[in-house]
């Protein structure tokens, strides 16, 4: 169970330095297949993604529900 432990950091770790960079397009993948682009205003709070639209709609997705991400440079 460590190792899980390590890897999961090293995902929170890594997402976190993706998150930062602003002209990244992130699509996150959670476990039940649904597909969420984050926007560019996006940081890790806890263990929630936190990302808000240029209206300033907030959307929540906790780490634990993401099963991949893909990103594309913009």
């Amino acid at each position: 169970m460590k190792g899980t432990k390590v890897k999961g950091r090293s995902f929170r770790y890594m997402l976190e330095k993706y998150l930062e960079i602003k002209g990244l397009d992130i699509i996150v993948v959670l476990n039940d297949g649904t597909e969420v682009e984050l926007y560019k205003n996006r940081e890790i709070i806890d263990d929630v993604i936190i990302t808000m639209d240029g209206n300033n709609k907030r959307q929540s997705i906790p780490l634990s529900e993401v099963k991949s991400v893909d990103m594309f440079a913009a």
